[in-house]
Parts: structure tokens; sequence; C-alpha cells
């Protein structure tokens, strides 16, 4: 494969598992997710190296390698330009009403860094992934099909991956856990830092402090990551959405604040963002 690859859906989320996306990228860029990301993150390194840092650590990754991130887990990674600017992955972001206790029976409900055991295995299975997409773009796959194929994978994981290293866990998100899951649920909604502290039950400038501890933003600017996020979904997944109707669904007030606010944290306008990744397989599942 030598073009980009990225499918997104619309999932089913009383399902036990469920893929949220799943792509390929030739040539990975850096990326700074401070707020991390709200779901679990399978990211491998298909050719070249990358640099993944995590709470002040680095971890390279090598061919071969690949990283388990739970949700919200703040990181950023980059192509390992002491030794190349290439870097080839592919990645898959999941979850799922039983995810976190499928997980646990697992063992494998942490942040870790894991290596093939047999060569291209983990890739052979996502590449898998890729042609029956490509093969089912007219009558698409449904979500119990995508769960599978994530069953499979998580199994193959803790089969054939060696784990090299489990990064440590940030103590501060444990104290925020509860409202960070809240905030998923109202981002839409007309809140701001006082409704937030008020849930919280806590001062708002010790809240400030959690949120600054573990992702190094605000809560405000917290929440407003969350609507970027849904907004970039949206984009996508709904490309006939009015960028009116989009704002009002993420929680912006007025279309000129939600463009203003895109631009400036991603640096292209919303139709840009969805002209750029329309043109990549970008695709909505029925799941």
């Amino acid at each position: 494969m030598n073009e980009k690859i990225r499918y997104t859906f619309s999932p089913d989320k009383t399902l036990p598992l469920y893929i949220d996306s799943i792509g390929y990228n030739p040539q990975e860029l850096d990326f700074n997710r401070p707020e991390g990301y709200p779901y679990y993150h399978w990211l491998q390194t298909i050719e070249g190296e990358g640099v993944l840092e995590f709470a002040s650590e680095k971890y390279v990754l090598k061919q071969g390698q690949g990283i388990l991130l739970t949700p919200y887990t703040p990181h950023m990674y980059h192509p390992n330009y002491k030794k190349t600017s290439e870097w080839s992955t592919f990645y898959l972001t999941f979850s799922g009403a039983a995810i976190d206790s499928i997980l646990s029976a697992l063992n494998m409900n942490f942040s870790a860094v894991y290596e093939e055991s047999e060569v291209s295995l983990f890739y052979r299975h996502i590449n898998k992934i890729f042609h029956n997409l490509e093969d089912n773009v007219q009558t698409n796959l449904m979500g119990y099909d995508l769960s599978t194929y994530l069953y499979t994978f998580l199994m193959l994981l803790k089969k054939y991956g060696k784990l090299n290293n489990r990064l440590s866990t940030l103590q501060s998100f444990e104290k925020i856990r509860y409202i960070v899951e809240w905030l998923e649920q109202v981002y839409p909604e007309n809140i701001g830092l006082h409704e937030i502290s008020k849930k919280a039950d806590v001062s708002s400038q010790h809240l400030n402090k959690l949120f600054h501890d573990t992702f190094g933003m605000s809560p405000y600017s917290f929440l407003v990551q969350l609507r970027i996020r849904e907004a970039k979904r949206l984009l996508l997944t709904d490309p006939d959405l009015t960028l009116k109707d989009l704002s009002q669904k993420v929680g912006f007030n007025g279309v000129s604040h939600f463009v203003s606010t895109f631009k400036k944290r991603e640096g292209i306008t919303p139709k840009q963002y969805r002209d750029l990744h329309l043109n990549n397989h970008s695709f909505e599942g029925e799941v």
C-alpha cells in the first residue's frame, strides 16, 4: 500500500466491542494529543521508526512494534528524526460496552508497547480488514463483522504480542476520571467552568490544577477539545451536514465561533479539513 487509507464509523455503542476508526499512513506525521484519545488506540510501525512521548518518557517504535494506549492517555508522537524521517504506520481505535472487562480478563487494560513474535502477523490481520471494507464498500460491513475482527485482533495481540514496556499511569487522571466521562456525555450542552466545578464538587482553582497536572490544559480547554474532536468526526461521517447544524450538535454558540476555534486549533478551516480527508478513503460504516 502506498496511499493513505482511513475508515471512520458511526458505531452502535451498545455492542460489546466496536471499531471507531482504522487506517494506514505511508508517512506518519507529528501528533500532539495532550488530552489523549477517547478510545483505546493501537498504533504500529510498518516501516521506519517512530517516537512516542508520554509522561516525560520516550519510547521508540521500530518495525513490528506497536503501542496500545488506554483512553485519555496524554501523548505525542513523531518520526524518529535522529535516524530517519520515514515512518509508515497503521492504527486502530476502538471501544465497546464490554471492552474494559474483556481487556481486564486478558490482563491488557493498560498502556503498553508490544512487539510481534511472528513477522507481519498483526499487519496481515489489519490488511484483511482493509480488503473486506473495500470489497463491501457498497453493502458495508455490519458492526457484528467489525466486532469479530476486533476481537480476533485482541486475541492475536494477547497470544503473539511480546510485552516490551508497560507505561506508567497518571495518578492525577484517576482523580478526575468521572468528570472526563461526564464531559463525554454533556459536551454538546451549554456548560462552562462553573458547571464543571459544580459537578466535581471542588473549587475551580483546584479543578484547574488537576486538569493541568493531567492534560496540561484547563477544564474548559479540554471541553473545547472534545467538541473539536466530535466536529472532526462529523465532518467525515456526515459530509452533508451544514456547518451551522454541526456547530450546534457539538456545543458551539454560532458558526463563526466554531470556525475560528477550529482553525485556531487545527490550522485549517472545517471545510478544508473535510475536503482534505474525504479524498483519503474516508468511510461511514453502518455500524
